[in-house]
């Protein structure tokens, strides 16, 4: 890495600290983004902007709690990393009726990644609406009675075993209370609610490291530029010296050699990939700033097409300082990947 790039990330690092998030444009050929706060950072050719942004993290916790009458009603949703929606819910048997409805609202409004819901509600002393089954009850307690008097066996701790048989403790059958499912609904609502402040509270410092990394990649695209003018002078000294050696100065045909020099020059130019990489870097931190939900997916397509330019940058390089700086990014991209994977 170049010195004054040391020095420049580590300032850089504490700027994202205290801001939050950063925008990258180049200082040449195209424009810088319109923000209302912004602290600006010149190195090269590239200008750092912090701005605040609107990412919002996969992982959360959120919890209410509400009353109905004499019922108190619990909430919590907690969500982790997945790449498609999967949904657990828990709740009293009373609603399982209204299951569908539930895991409709649930997925409106957290959307993606590994949800998991509990609904508890209870009696004002405490205790869950139940109901004993006590047929089955009965049932189970004279087969098991019988078996363990055939077979010898003690008959200790029957009674917690039948109760953990299921269906032997169940909640009373019934419609459910419109006015109690609004209740448990925007319990529910509130649950997401608190997840959401969650889960965007953490996408901030996603996105800042994102920033940061985007720009990393921008700052060491620019440290390039002084290298492929070297690269070219050698290659063209070394093929000189090659083809005297074989065929002599004196029959050096020179417009041959300028045709060589040509195809391999054309080999060598990395134009082409340094303002596709550039434009990506650009596209993907346009994609952070006009973020309305769930800009994960869209981030990841984008970092696909990053890797794909700083492969070919590396395949052209023919330099060994220019390899340092594309292994550098990709160690910068291959941490936005890891970010990536936990943003909604």
């Amino acid at each position: 890495m170049p010195g004054g790039f040391s020095y420049f990330c580590s300032s850089f690092a504490v700027a994202v600290a205290v801001a939050v998030a950063v925008a990258v444009g180049s200082g040449s050929s195209s424009g810088q983004w319109a923000v209302t706060e912004r602290v600006h950072i010149h190195h090269s050719s590239f200008i750092v902007i912090i701005v605040i942004g609107m990412l919002l993290s996969m992982t959360g916790y959120g919890r209410a709690s509400g009353s109905f009458g004499e019922k108190t009603i619990n909430a919590e949703v907690r969500a982790l990393n997945s790449k498609m929606t999967d949904l657990k819910l828990r709740l009293p048997g009373d609603y399982k009726e209204k299951e569908v409805e539930l895991r409709k609202l649930v997925t409106d409004h957290a959307e993606r990644g590994k949800l998991d819901v509990v609904v508890d509600v209870q009696n004002a002393d405490g205790a869950a609406t139940v109901s004993l089954n006590e047929a089955l009850f009965r049932g189970y307690h004279r087969e098991l009675n019988r078996i363990a008097r055939d077979l010898g066996i003690g008959q200790t701790d029957m009674l917690q075993a039948i109760l953990r048989i299921p269906n032997v403790v169940a909640a009373p059958s019934g419609e459910v209370d419109e006015d109690e499912w609004a209740a448990v609904c925007e319990t529910v609502t509130r649950a997401l609610e608190h997840l959401h402040h969650f889960r965007r509270q953490e996408g901030k410092a996603l996105e800042a490291d994102l920033r940061l990394r985007v720009a990393n990649i921008l700052l060491l695209l620019g440290e390039v530029t002084p290298f492929e003018q070297e690269r070219f002078t050698r290659m063209r000294e070394r093929m000189r010296n090659n083809m005297e050696e074989v065929f002599g100065k004196e029959n050096l045909d020179a417009n041959r050699f300028e045709q060589e020099i040509l195809y391999y020059l054309e080999k060598m130019d990395v134009t082409e990939e340094k303002v596709r990489l550039e434009q990506h870097c650009k596209y993907f931190l346009e994609q952070i700033e006009n973020a309305k939900q769930s800009a994960g997916r869209s981030l990841g397509f984008i970092s696909q097409e990053m890797g794909r330019e700083i492969n070919t940058l590396g395949a052209k390089a023919y330099d060994a300082d220019i390899q340092k700086l594309v292994v550098q990014m990709k160690d910068e991209l291959e941490k936005i990947k890891e970010q990536l994977a936990n943003v909604l």
